[in-house]
């Protein structure tokens, strides 16, 4: 087992992967940039290093910067989280070359899992229904533009390396879609260090549901339910829960143990989310695998009882799944719904960045709050404008969400914007509450419906 682990994130994330180091009795460090010198969890660790100025690019996404700075603090192991390079291959294998743990899967897999076409091909062949898609737009603009238009409009162009919602560029005129491969391209070197795209055809108002897999070194996986991700803007999703509301029970369970079933198949050694796109006309389809933890875990183990982030450590330093998933339950307990807390205007939705005069998260029974952030710290413009994680748990679906409206209308911010109005909106929307979701609901409610 490993005794110290470098964080190489920030935020939310580095917070939360804080608590299960110490919760296992681990030492950590956390390495973080310049501008993420004075949030709270960078002193809460046992010790820190800095990486390198604000930018990603020499900071987060900085390899060198943070092999050196793990090594230096004496890691054993290096947990990337979900983002920057979580689910870089080559990053991966560096770790492992300079005596590291890297906490995710065997580099092959984020290879292979990363290349989501090739992800697509190894499901069709298992069965799977898939979403129609091509392989990476490879060749000249006119080239690319062909290959995409061919696949049939309207489309979803996608960035090859990435996932979160960055860089997905709807497109719905063959005459826009040179602009948008230009501009996802673009987006995506940035956010991955991977400039490649492939196009999907673009299904109009599915709903996105996946399910959360853990699988260990010795030939296991297991499914942890289902989640539901479908409330977006602007592919990003804002609102999860567990379980996914107004779907056949029997058939999104039949499909949870399927997943697990290929991945044992496969052979993949790690937590891992199996994501889907559902129709009413078409069912389920399948859309890529992401090989790390979730931003929405937290739902997911508030219905559970388990802690994932803890259960990755576990798996990476080799431990069998039912020590990494102590008291997996058979159904999940309760209902859990989650909202992104924003730094963003409520109408504009652009993001506001700024000193946090006042930052008073809810707490009380039944809900859980993640962030790297506390009054007085500094929101910059140098990352994603997430400032926190609001998630409540109750015994039904109506309650946790009355629950989470409540928290929410008590959460104090000063100092910048939130998309909290928004939020609380949504949450007493007629078709939410009904369990009629799909990823055009946010847009839907903010029109009035």
């Amino acid at each position: 087992m490993f005794h110290k682990i470098a964080i190489a994130n920030r935020g939310a994330v580095a917070a939360r992967l804080l608590k299960a180091i110490r919760a296992l009795g681990l030492k950590s460090v956390v390495l973080h940039s310049e501008a993420d010198r004075g949030l709270p969890y960078v002193a809460e660790a046992d010790e820190s290093r800095l990486l390198g100025p604000a930018p990603a690019p020499q900071s987060y996404l900085n390899q060198e910067a943070i092999l050196s700075a793990a090594l230096a603090a004496g890691a054993e192991a290096i947990h990337p989280g979900y983002g920057f390079l979580s689910e870089n291959p080559a990053f991966a294998e560096k770790v492992a070359q300079a005596g590291l743990a890297f906490i995710g899967p065997d580099p092959k897999w984020l290879r292979l899992l990363g290349d989501k076409t090739e992800a697509k091909k190894i499901m069709a062949a298992r069965g799977f229904p898939v979403c129609p898609s091509t392989g990476p737009l490879k060749g000249s603009m006119d080239e690319q533009v062909r290959t995409a238009a061919a696949l049939g409009l309207p489309l979803l162009i996608k960035p090859l390396g990435g996932g979160g919602g960055i860089g997905m560029t709807p497109v719905w005129e063959e005459s826009k879609l040179a602009g948008a491969l230009e501009s996802a391209a673009k987006l995506a070197a940035r956010s991955f260090a991977e400039p490649a795209l492939y196009a999907e055809r673009l299904l109009v108002n599915p709903r996105h549901v996946e399910f959360q897999i853990a699988a260990d070194r010795h030939g296991r996986a297991v499914h942890v339910f289902e989640r539901d991700c479908s409330v977006q803007r602007r592919r990003q999703k804002v609102v999860e829960e567990a379980s996914a509301p107004a779907l056949p029970p029997e058939e999104v369970r039949a499909l949870a143990d399927r997943a697990a079933a290929v991945m044992a198949g496969l052979g993949y050694d790690h937590l891992g989310t199996l994501e889907t796109l559902y129709h009413p006309e078409t069912g389920f389809a399948f859309l890529e695998v992401n090989p790390r933890l979730q931003v929405e875990h937290g739902v997911t183990e508030e219905v559970t009882g388990l802690d994932l982030a803890a259960a990755q450590i576990l798996l990476a330093a080799g431990r069998p799944l039912d020590e990494a998933l102590p008291g997996r339950p058979e159904a999940p307990r309760g209902h859990a719904v989650e909202a992104r807390v924003y730094a963003e205007d409520p109408v504009k939705f652009l993001p506001s960045p700024g000193r946090l005069k006042v930052f008073r998260p809810p707490s009380g029974p039944g809900l859980r709050v993640e962030t790297g952030f506390t009054e007085g710290a500094e929101v910059t413009p140098f990352y994603d404008p997430m400032v926190a994680l609001v998630i409540a748990r109750a015994e039904t679906r109506l309650k946790a969400l009355d629950l989470l409206e409540e928290a929410l209308a008590g959460f104090a911010v000063e100092g910048i914007k939130t998309n909290i109005p928004f939020l609380r909106r949504l949450l007493k929307y007629g078709p939410f509450r009904e369990g009629r979701v799909h990823t055009g609901l946010a847009e839907e409610c903010l029109g009035g419906g």
